[in-house]
């Protein structure tokens, strides 16, 4: 790749970490980005799958095409392949044609069956939490040579600086999410103590008893108890406040 090519790249990642609603629309994004810029390279038509693994999280898998997707999920289901093997040794893995293939025979026969002969995985280091892999798929045979995988590499590395910063983000947003429902449920259940408190003039914690009492009996979550007892008195659903 040339400079210009570089620079025009890691603008277009960055772009798309402002542009898209979610991290998997940014995931497809960069798929297409990547399959892009090396069919380009090559002149052929490169397809590519991207594969997230977030700590607690399941697996995200986007794909500049539906076939690259399915691919995907057909080596993840596996257990087998380049892209699995890429992570595990940290490095970029070959396979110059799938109809030769042995290392991995039963997603070669599905590569080979599918028309795609050529295939490579290349690792994203995003830090302890997370790992992806970018997973290459080429119909010819011997697409990826030396000098294209030095290529993917490069670019690799720039996709990479850009999902850590997009993982980061979603990670953020969904704290606050997290943190928003706690103090949301945090609303009723005080709101719910405080009612109870008042008829049966107990102390909070008597209150507290017997609204987790409640939540035993009827097998319901406390919430829940809680939003009932409040709507009976409120009418509407209960609000929390956030100051701006």
């Amino acid at each position: 790749m040339t400079d210009d090519e570089l620079e025009e790249g890691f603008d277009r990642l960055n772009r798309l970490i402002t542009s898209t609603d979610d991290l998997q629309s940014f995931l497809q994004g960069m798929a297409g980005l990547a399959s892009e810029s090396l069919s380009r390279v090559r002149g052929t038509q490169i397809e590519c799958a991207v594969a997230l693994h977030r700590r607690k999280h399941r697996t995200t898998i986007a794909g500049s095409s539906d076939i690259a997707v399915w691919l995907d999920q057909i080596e993840q289901r596996l257990g087998e392949g380049p892209c699995l093997e890429a992570l595990d040794v940290g490095h970029a893995i070959v396979v110059s044609d799938a109809m030769e293939e042995q290392r991995w025979p039963n997603f070669s026969r599905t590569l080979a069956d599918e028309g795609y002969r050529s295939a490579m995985g290349i690792p994203l280091e995003l830090g302890s939490d997370a790992m992806a892999v970018l997973d290459f798929f080429a119909s010819p045979a011997e697409q990826f040579t030396p000098e294209t995988v030095a290529d993917a590499q490069v670019f690799g590395d720039m996709a990479a600086r850009a999902l850590r910063l997009a993982v980061r983000i979603t990670t953020a947003e969904q704290l606050v999410e997290n943190l928003r429902a706690a103090l949301e449920g945090r609303t009723v259940i005080d709101l719910a103590c405080g009612m109870i408190m008042a008829q049966n003039r107990c102390s909070q914690f008597q209150a507290m008893e017997i609204l987790k009492k409640a939540s035993s009996d009827r097998n319901q979550k406390l919430y829940e108890v809680a939003e009932a007892i409040v709507q009976r008195v409120n009418n509407s659903q209960t609000s929390t406040f956030f100051e701006k």
